[in-house]
């Protein structure tokens, strides 16, 4: 039995564990530690992996989930939503990019073929990376992830353009009409299978399989439709991510979406995984060490074009100044569809063996760099908005039109975007409760508007936005933003402006309850425990326990974790 892959994951499992163990104690994101655990055991450092062409299959089956997932995350109608983010947005920051690239790459001395090429290469950001970011901080399907998710997507529909691209550079005998003659009609054809599968026959599949009360039956047929669908595109000339995005997409709408999802979470990690330690590996140290002027230019000279000319589209979509700055620094790095293209450039000469490496070394440390950006935005946007800018750059192309509140006193205020707080906005709407919903996304608003509800679009951070909401005479506040930071400065400011209103916050976890009461919550909700008690409180009632024994139970729960984290 060949042991040599087993040794390799072994090798990598306990270097990722080690540095992540550091990184996560310092909070430096884990995928900065997997990009690092590659540099170290890759070829060109310590050399401690030999399977590396089965580690890069893993890589590939790691992306296959992680767009699995997110297609699952979405849906056909979000996705029907969001296509002028996906044909305008896409088209105009892969175009736009491409040009500043190919005029850039005449000072570095390229022939026009592969200052076309390298263009094209610098538009494509990572999928992979920005879409596991956006998963973790829960900003998917926010209005700025809605976009970076739409030109992303546009990204990998320009995958099989760009491979023409490479053989048409390479061999100009190439018939051009036939070749998009055959690409219209793929296209066709995966727009109807999509449309097809999520219509009639998934559904009719999901159910007649769960039918079977067979958990194991069911998990392989949905690993067979994730992996048939991504192998189909493939033959297509698509890539496998892009497949499984669709196959996710077709699930999506599925009463057993959510059943999938929760399953395929920690697969999907584990192999997500092995995707970033690959790429770790291309990175050849020595070359950066030897050449670092010129790496450390080019690197700054592709995150900042790629963050103004994608800024600049999302500006063009009408977002706002947050906005703008989001987009730019989620898409500012150069992607892992870009590795592929720029090995078949090397292969066909397209890329001498110099730019080849040079185009690695800035990939890898871009992608490094990439979850760092994130954190850049807040400060960015607060040095931008001391500047006297126009009104138009602040609030976007299309501002929000201006709703006159009442002026309101013992009403609700609540403040969020997540499903927690729309879902209270409803039903205080239901029962005619007065009350005024604090959101910070624009779509959200818009709709929110439309429905004829009363909500303000801003960041409850600043002071104006609640006084605008009445905090000084609410009686109650809502606050369900989740991270415990803004969560904080909220309630400080509430205070200052009401000192007797009564403030009620949703904590992520149930550390955050001890800070979040300190800074002047009075009452903290951590999500997963109070379903927890739910859970309990419903056992108690099942067993016919008199209703002031429940409550003496549950008083006595929730004094237990409020002590055990003091």
């Amino acid at each position: 039995m060949e042991l040599s892959i087993l040794k390799d994951i072994v090798i990598i499992f306990a270097l990722s564990t080690f540095v992540n163990l550091i990184f996560t104690r310092i909070k430096v994101p884990t995928v900065v530690g997997y990009l690092l655990t590659g540099i170290i055991a890759g070829p060109y450092m310590l050399s401690l992996v030999n399977a590396r062409h089965e580690i890069e299959l893993m890589a590939e089956i790691g992306v296959v989930l992680l767009l699995f997932t997110i297609g699952m995350e979405f849906s056909l109608q979000h996705l029907l939503k969001i296509r002028r983010m996906v044909f305008l947005g896409g088209f105009l920051q892969v175009i736009f990019t491409a040009g500043a690239f190919f005029i850039v790459s005449h000072f570095y001395g390229m022939t026009w073929q592969g200052g076309i090429f390298i263009g094209f290469l610098a538009a494509l950001s990572s999928s992979a990376l920005v879409l596991k970011l956006l998963q973790e901080r829960s900003e998917l399907t926010s209005n700025y992830g809605r976009t970076v998710l739409g030109i992303l997507i546009f990204q990998d529909l320009m995958l099989i353009p760009l491979l023409l691209l490479a053989n048409l550079l390479a061999d100009n005998t190439l018939n051009v009409p036939k070749e998009l003659i055959i690409l219209t009609l793929k296209v066709i054809f995966i727009i109807g299978l999509v449309y097809a599968g999520n219509r009639w026959i998934l559904p009719k599949l999901l159910h007649l399989i769960a039918m079977t009360k067979n958990q194991e039956l069911f998990m392989m047929c949905i690993v067979l439709i994730c992996f048939s669908i991504a192998l189909l595109t493939s033959q297509l000339g698509l890539s496998l991510a892009f497949g499984a995005f669709l196959a996710g997409l077709m699930i999506s709408e599925s009463e057993y979406s959510h059943n999938v999802f929760g399953n395929f979470l920690p697969i999907k990690d584990v192999f997500t995984s092995f995707f970033f330690v690959s790429i770790g590996m291309l990175l050849d140290i020595s070359f950066v060490i030897d050449n670092f002027l010129i790496v450390l230019l080019s690197i700054l000279l592709v995150v900042l074009l790629k963050c103004i000319i994608a800024a600049g589209t999302g500006f063009i979509l009408g977002h706002t100044l947050q906005g703008t700055v989001l987009i730019g620094l989620a898409l500012s790095q150069v992607g892992e569809f870009s590795f592929i293209l720029a090995k078949i450039g090397f292969d066909n000469t397209i890329l001498d063996s110099f730019y080849y490496h040079l185009f690695l070394a800035v990939a890898v440390i871009t992608m490094a760099g990439a979850p760092f950006l994130f954190y850049l935005a807040p400060p960015i946007v607060r040095t931008l908005m001391k500047l006297p800018l126009p009104d138009f750059m602040i609030n976007g192309l299309f501002p929000l039109k201006e709703i006159q509140l009442p002026d309101f006193k013992n009403h609700l205020v609540i403040i969020g975007k997540d499903a927690s707080a729309l879902k209270l906005s409803m039903m205080a709407k239901i029962n005619n409760m007065k009350h005024i919903s604090i959101v910070f996304d624009p779509a959200i608003v818009r709709e929110k508007m439309n429905n004829g509800d009363l909500v303000l679009y801003g960041d409850a951070i600043n002071e104006p936005i609640l006084r605008k909401a009445h905090v000084d005479t609410a009686d109650i506040v809502v606050i369900s933003v989740g991270s415990i930071i803004p969560s904080m400065a909220i309630i400080e400011k509430i205070r200052h402006i009401n000192s007797n209103v009564f403030i009620i916050v949703r904590a992520a976890t149930v550390q955050s309850i001890e800070q979040l009461y300190k800074v002047g919550a009075d009452q903290v909700l951590p999500e997963k425990l109070e379903i927890a008690i739910d859970m309990m409180n419903r056992v108690l009632v099942k067993r016919s326990l008199p209703q002031k024994d429940v409550n003496n139970i549950l008083t006595k729960i929730r004094n237990y974790f409020a002590e055990s984290q003091s």
